[in-house]
Order: structure tokens, then sequence, then C-alpha cells
């Protein structure tokens, strides 16, 4: 039967907190040890193998071939063993930890802050730690659990579940169209004052298409601006015609407040609304009672349509 020595393992975490960090100070302060019990565990780990596993100079450390070789399967050893918690965690009946969770920031300020209060008290044990950004977050590389994305997936190291889809449409106030008339076509955008939304993949074209028919233009207006949430708010208050996901407009909408321009025509293609989460063959609890959670949130609230 093999068994973990307490002792080997201290002797491995120092050699991997010495190979991330690259100084004895540094892997200390991770390790909140003191450099020279990080040098003493190096050294017994170094003559248990007889082998040297770090070459020391005065201001740099590097590993051996045989040093960066052991990180490398002490690596693989680690994401094995958060597996095999992830897998033990994963039927648990309580939903506890903590959750890392990255969220494109207007959608989650609008629709996801809300109500992440009443998730939150379903599962008084779990925390969350909850990352409000317009960039695309490196979902394994960061450090997250979960994440929400727009749009269509590239990345084959992330397991996906589509929460909805993700349509871009063009609205504006009834005040607008009741000054300045409905655009009878595409072609006709370019004499409307157009807001600016400097996020879209194709800005500042604008790519119409309805069915089989695709149509460009590049339209100007008076605002441009990297935040969504407050170009719905210039739009509401009669400033122009917006292109922007359909989620941005529901509220709005189903208010009054806006009115479909150009209805038969979407902007962009087609996407999804999706949670994702790195390729690990489990997932925690916590993480299985989000994504069940929202799954039939979204849709209850109007933020989605149905997948």
């Amino acid at each position: 039967m093999i068994t973990l020595d307490s002792r080997h393992t201290d002797e491995f975490a120092a050699l991997l907190a010495l190979e991330s960090q690259g100084s004895f100070v540094a892997a200390a302060r991770l390790l909140q040890r003191h450099p020279t019990i990080i040098s003493k565990r190096l050294a017994a780990l170094e003559a248990r193998l007889g082998v040297r596993l770090l070459e020391r100079s005065t201001r740099h450390i590097r590993l051996t071939d045989a040093g960066a070789r052991l990180v490398r399967r002490l690596r693989l050893a680690t994401e094995l063993m958060v597996e095999a918690e992830q897998e033990a965690t994963s039927g648990a009946a309580e939903v506890r930890g903590n959750l890392r969770l990255a969220v494109p920031a207007a959608m989650g300020r609008l629709w996801l802050a809300p109500i992440l209060p009443e998730f939150l008290a379903a599962h008084p044990h779990l925390t969350l730690t909850v990352d409000y950004s317009e960039r695309l977050v490196d979902v394994i590389a960061e450090g997250f659990d979960v994440a929400i994305r727009l749009g269509e997936l590239n990345d084959s190291r992330l397991i996906a579940k589509r929460l909805g889809d993700h349509r871009r449409i063009l609205c504006a106030s009834p005040g607008y169209i009741e000054r300045h008339g409905w655009p009878a076509s595409p072609a006709e955008l370019v004499n409307h004052n157009c807001l600016g939304f400097t996020g879209l993949a194709s800005y500042p074209e604008w790519k119409l298409i309805r069915a089989d028919e695709h149509f460009s233009v590049h339209p100007q207006g008076s605002l441009v601006s990297n935040d969504s949430e407050a170009l719905l708010s210039a739009t509401i208050a009669g400033t122009g015609i917006l292109g922007a996901g359909e989620w941005l407009f529901s509220r709005a909408l189903a208010n009054k407040e806006l009115v479909r321009v150009l209805p038969d025509w979407e902007l962009g293609a087609k996407g999804g609304i999706y949670l994702i989460r790195p390729s690990a063959k489990f997932a925690s609890s916590a993480t299985l009672a989000l994504k069940e959670w929202l799954e039939g949130k979204l849709v209850q609230t109007g933020t989605v349509r149905a997948a």
C-alpha cells in the first residue's frame, strides 16, 4: 500500500513554490514559512532523491532538467488530487466552499447582481467571488470555476452549457421614432443617429442579416462608448438607434421604453449565452448548483430566450 508521508508533501510543496515564485523569499511568503525552512525542505528532497533539482545563484534560481521533470509530474499529480476532491464533493448534499465566477460586466450588473443574493440565501455555506468585466477572461489561467460567455465558443478546453440564445437587435425610443421616422431598410440607417458600441466585433460596421440576406452599413452617430449600459440609457432617452444584445433591451422593451427597429433584421450572426467551466472530469456541487439554478432563472426573468 502506498502512503503519503507529510514530510514528503512539504518538500514537494517547497519545490513547487520555488518554481512558481522564483526565489526562496517569495516561496516562503507563499507558504507562510521562513526562507530557511524552504531551503531545508529542498535540501532534504534532493538528498532523498539523490539528484540536484535546483541551481542557485546570488539572485536567481533555475530548475535542473531533473527538477523540471519532477515539477511537471507534481503539477499533474496536484491536478489529479483537485479533481478527486471535486468528484468527492460533486454529490454532497450541502453546497459549500468558494466559487469564482466571471461574468460580462453589463449583463452581470443588470441581470445577475440582483438575483445572486437569492442563490446565496439558498446556500448559506457558499461564498461567491464574482468578477464583472467585458474582457474575455482566460477561465483556466485565471483560476475561475465558472464563467458566463456570450457569442460563440472556440476553446476546446472548456465544458459549456448553453443557457439561451444570444441575438443582437436594433432598438430606439418611441420619441426618437416620432421625431425621425422609421428606417424602412438597412440602407436608410445612414440617415439616422446610430449609437456606436466599440465592443462590437465588427465596429464601426453593422453587419445586418435577414434569413439569407446580408447587408453591411457604416452608420454615424453622436455617441460612441465601450459601455453598453450608458448607450442603453441614451437610447431610452431618445438619442438614437442602438444595436446590441436582446438581453440588454428586454426590460426596456417590456416596459415600452423602446421599440424594435427593422424587426426582420438582426445585427450579426446568432450565438448563445453559455455557462462554461474548465474541462475537468468532475464539477463541484457548487458549480452544479449554480448551473441548474441559472438554467431556469435567466429564462424565468426574461433575460434570455430558452435554448
